[in-house]
């Protein structure tokens, strides 16, 4: 099979991120003496200004991280609902849709994540990893085809705010590809932040690490946020932002031919990656040629499976009880698997196996699909064996820029159903349930393997798809990304107005014809992409291979993503 790039290969450390520059970001701490938590922030909080339509500084950013001696952590870096937000606030009001602007506003959760990932298993500080960032929206960057064809597609959402139309249409008109791109009031934040850490340098990292988190969240760029929302008639405060520390959660583990295979909880879309992979092993899928229509058939009735547990089930734990357990027994991949017809595929979404079910409240069927281009990824693993895996997010057409700051807080609120019935339903102080899922394997020989990718709903598709080629083809690791890539949307959009496309599977034009048409014959609504689609998602990997001593890393030319090794 033929990729465009080669695999890279390193003895020492590798990075792959979804934009070049954060790459290298991320790369230069690990030269200098950084871990792969050090380069990994860096890397994050540089996507937040290098990809400034799809990553926010002030978004979310998911991190699953795996020291060298075994130890595992989640930092959901998700911020909840305002605690002043009435739960029906949707419903009653605004005819069961969460319009964009503040109201979609929850706690902003990235600054806080990069700082305790720093403060529980870094050795730098703030100031160390971000001054990358910080460069990057003084000094600018080039204008590339994503982010210009972004600003041209929803350039009246960006003139729709004054502060955004600055920033994304400077002197009235769209950026051109090549262009140097500036963020000012960006860069002042990011400096008032390490300013802050300054100040406190001489009573040790921590301490300095705490004052950057103060400034933010208890400090001048709190009471700017504040009292813009005050003024926009949203409803977060001082108190959401100072009382705010990301939750420490474990992962969800399951254990896959050998390897161990890492997800974070079901406050995002992460176990259904497990449950995907689980049915699809259970299924049998050896023998099966790659990208074959029986291949794919059973793998995207798999998905459908898992993606309709999701929407029946999935949700904050702090708020709602999750089943985990249940849904990744033995029983219910046997119960969900009868319902699997090896040559005939199922027209919706498999109906709830658990208990009543909830109904899909909102859920409409739709000609096409609404596109929120929005996330980005990267992944570290170090010389130590250190491995970091994040998957920082949040656009900036549907909310408004505060004035003087440069970021949008959290407009994360648009991944929770109105109706607070719901699994994922709006309630104070409640987490929404995210798309962005960053993923580990720790493979049978000891290795680990960060990856992720954006993408929304499609995200864990592209993810199995691509550690399948990995780990169970053989695929080099730029390979296995570069192939093509198909995506079922048989299940409510996480996205607003969670527009359902029953019996929908997109396939790259890499997928022969005659597997087209093959699938189609089981009833397949087949749609055609392009050769390589961003819309099929970006996935980067790293991969260790403690035999060899290498490490193999790779990045997703469906974006300006890129890798690293040395």
């Amino acid at each position: 099979m033929f990729a465009t790039r080669p695999t890279l290969y390193g003895t020492r450390h590798a990075v792959s991120a979804g934009h070049y520059l954060a790459a290298a970001a991320g790369f230069s701490v690990l030269e200098g003496g950084g871990n792969a938590i050090d380069a990994g922030c860096a890397a994050g909080i540089a996507l937040g200004v290098l990809l400034p339509d799809l990553v926010n500084v002030a978004g979310v950013a998911p991190i699953l991280i795996r020291k060298a001696d075994g130890t595992v952590e989640t930092i959901a870096g998700l911020g909840p609902w305002p605690h002043s937000i009435p739960a029906d606030l949707f419903m009653r009001e605004h005819g069961g849709s969460i319009p964009g602007g503040v109201l979609r506003t929850v706690v902003p959760a990235a600054p806080d994540a990069w700082i305790t990932a720093l403060e529980r298993h870094g050795t730098m500080g703030f100031g160390d990893v971000a001054g990358h960032a910080l460069r990057f929206a003084r000094d600018g960057f080039a204008v590339y085809p994503l982010l210009a064809g972004n600003i041209r597609d929803h350039e009246a959402e960006y003139a729709r705010w004054p502060g955004n139309a600055a920033i994304f249409l400077p002197g009235g008109r769209r950026p051109e590809v090549g262009e140097r791109f500036v963020q000012s009031d960006l860069a002042r934040t990011l400096q008032y932040m390490v300013d802050e850490e300054r100040k406190a340098v001489g009573k040790g990292r921590l301490a300095g690490l705490a004052a950057a988190h103060a400034a933010f969240y208890r400090g001048d760029i709190a009471r700017e946020i504040a009292a813009f929302m005050q003024r926009e008639g949203g409803y977060l405060t001082m108190e959401d932002l100072a009382g705010y520390r990301s939750r420490l959660e474990p992962a969800v583990r399951r254990m896959w031919r050998g390897h161990e295979v890492l997800t974070c909880g079901p406050w995002c879309q992460g176990p259904a990656l497990l449950e995907a992979l689980l049915l699809f092993e259970r299924a049998g899928f050896d023998g099966l040629s790659h990208n074959s229509p029986d291949y794919l058939h059973l793998l995207t009735e798999c998905v459908k499976a898992a993606m309709a547990d999701r929407e029946y089930h999935f949700g904050d734990p702090a708020f709602i009880d999750v089943p985990l357990d249940r849904l990744l027994s033995e029983a219910h991949l046997a119960a969900r698997l009868r319902e699997i017809d090896p040559a005939r595929a199922l027209a919706g979404m498999p109906g709830p196996l658990l208990g009543p079910g909830t109904a899909l409240p909102g859920t409409t069927e739709a000609a096409a699909p609404m596109v929120e281009a929005d996330t980005s990824y990267c992944a570290v693993v170090d010389r130590w064996g250190n491995a970091f895996s994040a998957t920082p997010s949040d656009g900036s057409w549907n909310s408004p820029v505060v004035p003087g700051l440069g970021i949008i807080p959290s407009n994360r609120g648009s991944q929770s159903r109105p109706d607070p019935k719901h699994p994922c339903g709006v309630a104070p102080g409640k987490r929404p349930r995210l798309t962005p899922n960053p993923a580990m394997v720790v493979t049978k020989d000891g290795g680990v393997m960060p990856f992720g990718t954006p993408g929304g709903d499609v995200q864990i598709q592209a993810m199995l798809q691509v550690m399948l080629n990995i780990l169970h083809f053989g695929m080099e690791v730029q390979e296995a990304i570069e192939a093509p890539r198909v995506a079922s949307y048989s299940f409510p959009s996480s996205f607003a107005p969670f527009e359902y496309f029953p019996g929908r599977l997109a396939m790259e034009a890499g997928i022969p014809q005659a597997t087209r048409d093959a699938l189609a014959a089981r009833g397949h609504e087949v749609k055609d992409w392009p050769e390589r689609s961003w819309l099929a998602g970006t996935v980067e990997v790293v991969l260790s291979n403690p035999k060899s001593g290498m490490l193999a890393a790779g990045a997703d030319p469906r974006r300006p993503a890129y890798a690293i090794a040395s």
